[in-house]
């Protein structure tokens, strides 16, 4: 089943057109990762799917994406993207992730509390659930934010450079938890660490301007020419290292 179709969508600043010519269909059981360039269009991507940026063209939505009002994607953004002097516990970040079905003016009921409380000790960060959001580090920042993300039971999660800021037994904990999720809801995860989340995804998107599907996780140095997807990749172990020459004509603005 097609959650998302997206077709010939374009997204300009000022002129300057971040995304020309978009067509890209998200299905239910999709893992994609999203990589490309600083500057190639990636968050436009997303914001545009979330519906938080104007766009040209279409993007047509699956009746499955709705509970009554209540759109059914989870967002987890960057931890720069997020107000952390807003006086806020964690436990009441989570619960935030329920606004959409709730209403701003609405009570949390006790399954409400439980069901957020569960999903903090769930992500390894029980112990600071009643600290506001200032004091916590990067790392438990984006566990919050992950829990955040899918306590409204979402069918679609799409999360936003999520291991900023994380040590490596998170990054580790964090994919092989979106694997679990990806049994019963599709999954976008924008990222550079293209080395770690090629080993992930199923599937991988490249977006500079243009978006290329590639059906496999598995990308060659030929392939990212073809795509016009000037990337380096970096990776340790079994995984290939590659790394791309300069391509004439990448400079643009900085719209990523």
């Amino acid at each position: 089943m097609k959650l998302v179709t997206l077709s010939d969508v374009g997204v300009a600043y000022d002129g300057y057109e971040a995304l020309q010519h978009v067509d890209l269909e998200i299905d239910e059981h999709d893992f994609l990762g999203i990589i490309g360039p600083n500057g190639g269009g990636k968050t436009s991507l997303v914001k545009a799917i979330l519906g938080t940026i104007p766009y040209s063209g279409n993007i047509r939505m699956a009746p499955e994406l709705f509970r009554g009002r209540e759109r059914l994607i989870g967002y987890m953004p960057q931890i720069t993207n997020f107000d952390r002097a807003f006086p806020i516990s964690v436990h009441e970040v989570v619960l935030s992730g329920l606004q959409g079905r709730k209403g701003f003016r609405s009570r949390y009921s006790r399954e409400d509390r439980n069901k957020a409380m569960d999903l903090i000790r769930e992500v390894g960060i029980g112990e600071v659930a009643c600290h506001p959001i200032g004091e916590i580090s990067g790392g438990q920042m984006q566990r919050a934010l992950l829990a955040r993300a899918i306590i409204s039971e979402p069918r679609l999660l799409i999360l936003d450079e999520p291991t900023n800021f994380v040590d490596n037994r998170f990054e580790k904990e964090l994919y092989t938890t979106l694997q679990r999720l990806n049994e019963r809801m599709a999954i976008i995860v924008v990222s550079h660490d293209i080395g770690t989340i090629t080993s992930v995804v199923k599937e991988i998107v490249c977006v500079n301007r243009h978006v290329h599907r590639h059906r496999s996780n598995i990308l060659t140095q030929e392939q990212l020419r073809n795509y016009d997807c000037p990337i380096q990749i970096v990776s340790h172990g079994t995984v290939p290292h590659t790394v791309l020459e300069h391509h004439p004509g990448d400079c643009c603005p900085d719209h990523d």
